[in-house]
């Protein structure tokens, strides 16, 4: 490796099965929205994650966006989100004028805490405002304690809407994740452990719902033959051309989930001797991560005295990428006036945890690389 490559975070990754299928769209002109690629990708993510139904869309943003719609949430209403999370998930809450309530974590996924959201439950319904819907999220590919938390939703009668963008290939107890909630998000962000350069899925097994998400997500054009629209739409299909990406991506997807574990082992052992670092592990057998990201906590008290942002400061000035946790929205200046459900958890994750460069085209001598690196500032 040359000394001026840089080490990404998490780059995407082609196959080449991906042009025979984009080959396919550009013979037939399909370079459109719609077509065959988007009809048999949707049938294809459904089937592998175990629902009868997906709609294929723009982004994983778009479909929480729509899921809400379809939850008939409207201005005024509340919805729980976790917390600790990347902004798309709790932003399409603002966009349907409803209010985020944000719930904390917990240490043994770093997921939404059942504990936190039956508090915040039980206290907005208190203050008069049952909550609409439940947005709960699965970090970098943990699974949450979903046990829990969907006997928590069934009892308050509270829909679930499961947000697995980076958890597809995940499962918990032997069950993939994105097929637990009423819908379910899945996100082919250029990052992700599969991508269609950008793009999202909603699935469900209720075929209406479905239905419903690709009606609002073409403009909502009523069957008419002239321009008639009786509702907002939004312009929000996945292309033939980007499907086209995707079908190439599934084909490969068990490989991709491989090597991203993987990783995390690779770095789990070789870091084993390092008692200032520990990882975001599986808690028990019930739960496998697809360990999208390799996720780390620093402890700068075992660690030499330096911090993750010491650490990921040091790792950029040797051109690898690495990346703090995310920052928790009840942090963030735009969720500031949110009522939130805090125990400190996510707080503490995001001052001393970092993501470590997990591409799965990452090579060896990379990850050798990044070792001998975090070696060099920690030691």
């Amino acid at each position: 490796m040359t000394s001026n490559q840089k080490i990404w975070l998490s780059s995407p990754h082609t196959s080449g099965r991906e042009l025979k299928y984009l080959q396919q769209a550009l013979d037939s002109n399909l370079i459109a929205p719609l077509g065959p690629n988007v009809n048999e990708f949707e049938k294809e993510i459904a089937a592998y994650v175990g629902m009868k139904h997906a709609s294929a869309l723009s982004a994983g943003t778009a479909a929480i966006h729509l899921a809400l719609i379809l939850a008939d949430v409207e201005a005024g209403d509340e919805v729980i989100a976790s917390s600790f999370t990347f902004s798309a998930t709790v932003n399409p809450i603002r966009y349907v004028n409803a209010l985020p309530i944000l719930v904390d974590s917990e240490l043994d996924t770093w997921n939404m805490s059942p504990v936190e959201l039956e508090r915040a439950i039980k206290d907005r319904i208190a203050k008069g405002k049952k909550p609409k819907a439940i947005i709960v999220v699965h970090l970098y590919g943990m699974p949450a304690k979903l046990d829990e938390i969907m006997s928590i939703a069934s009892n308050y009668e509270i829909p679930v809407i499961e947000d697995a963008a980076e958890a597809l290939g995940s499962r918990y107890k032997g069950k993939r994740l994105g097929s637990f909630g009423v819908m379910n998000i899945l996100s082919f962000n250029g990052n992700k452990i599969i991508t269609t350069s950008g793009g999202g899925a909603l699935l469900s097994d209720d075929d209406e719902l479905v239905n419903r998400s690709r009606f609002l997500a073409t403009q909502a054009r009523d069957q008419a033959p002239h321009y008639q629209h009786s509702t907002i739409g939004y312009n929000y299909r996945m292309s033939n051309i980007v499907a086209a990406i995707g079908r190439g991506q599934m084909e490969v997807l068990p490989e991709r989930i491989e090597k991203r574990r993987e990783n995390f082992f690779y770095y789990k052992k070789q870091l084993a001797d390092c008692p200032g670092i520990s990882f975001q592990d599986e808690p028990n057998g019930d739960y496998f991560s697809n360990h999208w990201l390799t996720a780390v906590l620093i402890d700068p008290e075992k660690c030499g005295g330096k911090s993750r942002e010491d650490l990921r400061l040091y790792l950029e000035s040797k051109n690898i990428e690495s990346r703090p946790l995310w920052k928790p929205m009840h942090l963030q200046p735009i969720f500031a006036g949110c009522p939130a459900y805090i125990n400190g958890v996510s707080d503490k994750l995001f001052e001393t945890g970092l993501c470590l460069p997990s591409s799965s085209n990452i090579t060896d001598e990379e990850r050798e690389t990044v070792v001998t690196r975090i070696r060099e500032i920690i030691s």
